[in-house]
């Protein structure tokens, strides 16, 4: 990817990290105000489409994280098929490193999650939540220390985040699917080959693609697996090429107009319905809930042991060099920021618990884990890494 296209994303996703900060941090103020009751009620604001017997009728707070989710995961799908083919994934030596270092920051976390719940079932559903790390959320914190952290660390943390999205994706639809319905599952076949048939056909019209991924996510709603991953199959479909001569990409251009909306008013729109803790009544007991200390340090301890643990060890067996311009404190730092799980840990957090009495444990973990992890982190890099010169960071 041309080094212009990977500081325009980095800048968006950056800015897209601050508003996602503003917007959890309004959740939080109407949880615990007088704006709790309208906060709610704005949540749970039924909504329906109908067409003919086809009836899809959620409260709001799902149409945004089974709807709007499956829009920013279809833009996860664009995005991890554009480095896997000629990104910062695309050949073995580019994908070691933060392949490595993804696993670790999952399966550590994991493990985390599982010493401190692994006597009550109940609780082992959550076992994925600490897994997850918020890209636009960590590249904000990262962007707060501006020409100090190469551009080296900011590609190396976007790379790990993409392939612990790809590991989220998997997790999903492996682990939180239930009830599953046969004919729905196979009408859903029927439009992924459509779509797989486009492809080779050369269709480069995205209209195509579209129209056939929301018949697949009414399919899959339908079905018991989770609709957002309707977004991931439909984005797998979408051609990287244009017609032989024109220059163009069918799926640059759709990840191009989706960014600004997924950065911009999709996920803020997601942390605020989703960050919203009330801590009305909450004492020193919900903090050490089983539910929420495997989350917050799977997050926190979880993330950092992972993530650094793998990055030294592939480094050091001479699988991957060295990001250029870093040390090993901020190799460090960035293992803390992909703590920050947020959005992905609290979407994660909403499939494994349906009952309410677990939305504060979930929520509480998810962001004591997180701003521990990003003040940290933060810190770390703020204080380890010098300051560069601009015209000289361009050319890093």
């Amino acid at each position: 990817m041309p080094i212009t296209t990977i500081r325009q994303f980095l800048k968006l996703e950056a800015a897209s990290g601050i508003i996602l900060i503003i917007a959890s941090v309004l959740a939080l103020i109407m949880a615990n105000s007088a704006l709790s009751g309208l906060y709610t009620a704005i949540l749970d604001i039924p909504v329906a489409m109908k067409f003919g017997a086809l009836e899809i009728a959620k409260p709001l707070i799902l149409w945004i994280n089974d709807g709007l989710m499956a829009i920013f995961f279809f833009l996860v799908g664009l995005e991890i098929k554009r480095e896997f083919v000629e990104g910062e994934l695309s050949t073995p030596s580019q994908f070691a490193l933060p392949a490595m270092a993804a696993v670790g920051g999952m399966a550590v976390p994991a493990l985390i999650y599982y010493a401190i719940n692994h006597g009550n079932p109940v609780n082992m559903a959550g076992w994925a939540i600490p897994t997850a790390t918020d890209i636009a959320f960590a590249l904000g914190i990262l962007a707060l220390v501006g020409s100090r952290a190469p551009l080296s660390l900011k590609i190396l943390l976007t790379a790990i985040a993409i392939i612990d999205d790809l590991g989220a994706i998997v997790i999903i639809a492996l682990f939180y699917t239930e009830n599953l319905s046969i004919p729905s599952l196979m009408l859903g076949g029927v439009f992924i080959a459509g779509m797989v048939i486009a492809n080779r056909l050369k269709i480069v019209r995205p209209s195509i693609y579209i129209i056939l991924g929301i018949a697949l996510w009414v399919c899959v709603l339908k079905s018991g697996v989770h609709a957002t991953l309707a977004g991931v199959a439909t984005a797998f479909a979408i051609p990287l090429e244009g017609r032989e001569g024109s220059g163009t990409s069918p799926l640059k251009d759709l990840e191009h107009t989706l960014h600004p909306w997924v950065a911009f008013l999709i996920i803020p729109i997601f942390a605020f319905a989703n960050a919203g803790v009330s801590f009305a009544g909450i004492g020193l007991e919900n903090f050490i809930e089983p539910v929420k200390l495997g989350i917050s340090a799977g997050l926190f301890f979880g993330k950092q042991v992972g993530v650094f643990l793998m990055i030294w060890l592939t480094i050091k067996l001479g699988l991957s060099a060295m990001p250029r311009g870093t040390n090993w404190l901020q190799l460090y730092a960035v293992s803390l920021l992909c703590g920050i799980g947020f959005t992905m840990s609290l979407f994660i957090g909403a499939l494994a618990f349906e009952g309410s009495e677990f939305d504060v444990p979930v929520r509480l973990g998810v962001l004591t884990g997180s701003i521990l992890s990003a003040v940290l982190g933060f810190l770390l890099l703020r204080f380890s890494s010098a300051k560069v010169d601009e015209a000289t960071a361009e050319t890093k």
